[in-house]
């Protein structure tokens, strides 16, 4: 039998106390009518985010979308280089990840697991990233609309000369890129995969004839 003094519970609520419809009462504190309105955003935005996930070529035409408002923003203003550097040390970053096994060959254990094929007669398996196509193409996306913003805000325009930053940027880039072709070709693999691997026809033909006479 239900005491009558306890408060009856309700089935919309959830394990963190927020109602999953996200709908405001007018009971409702401040901070927990912030608590539920930040939490149906998160959830749309999450959900728009995951729908975007197979429109590769859209995302990748957005993201140059907001690159060209952001060149141009800093172009008429003629500031926040060190915004801009700022960026591209970060760019440079996810570049790096996103050209970069998951596992790295140089610090694998042969007995973790299998790895990079380092021969043609090798398995064939596919080039897992460090860093995914869709994490790289957010995060910089996501850096350039911060930048973006950044560039309104007077105290992050810092007066330096732009030309030693940009030399020093391309050094940089140069280095790391150097760094990475060189990773590439000591442990033979390719960071882009166009497709499956198929197998030479004639190969094939030739190895059914030989267990046909067989």
């Amino acid at each position: 039998m239900m005491d009558p003094g306890a408060s009856p519970t309700t089935a919309t609520s959830s394990t963190n106390g927020v109602p999953s419809g996200g709908s405001l009462h007018p009971t409702d504190t401040p901070a927990a009518a912030v608590q539920r309105w930040a939490f149906v955003v998160s959830q749309r935005y999450q959900h728009l985010l995951d729908k975007s996930t197979p429109f590769l070529l859209y995302r990748w035409i957005f993201f140059c979308f907001i690159a060209i408002i952001y060149t141009v923003r800093v172009f008429f203003v003629q500031g926040f280089y060190v915004v801009s550097y700022a960026l591209g040390i970060y760019i440079l970053n996810l570049l790096i990840g996103f050209l970069s096994p998951q596992v790295d060959p140089e610090f694998q254990d042969l007995s973790d697991g299998p790895g990079l094929p380092s021969r043609s007669s090798d398995e064939f398996r596919p080039f897992v990233r460090r860093l995914p196509e869709f994490k790289f193409w957010y995060s910089i996306t996501k850096a350039f609309c911060i930048a973006f913003v950044l560039t309104f805000f007077s105290a992050f325009d810092v007066p330096v000369f732009w030309p030693i930053l940009l030399f020093y940027w391309v050094i940089l880039f140069a280095l790391t890129m150097k760094k990475q072709i060189l990773h590439m070709i000591k442990y033979k693999y390719v960071p882009f995969s166009i497709g499956k691997q198929r197998y030479d026809g004639k190969k094939a033909n030739s190895t059914e004839s030989s267990g046909l006479s067989s």
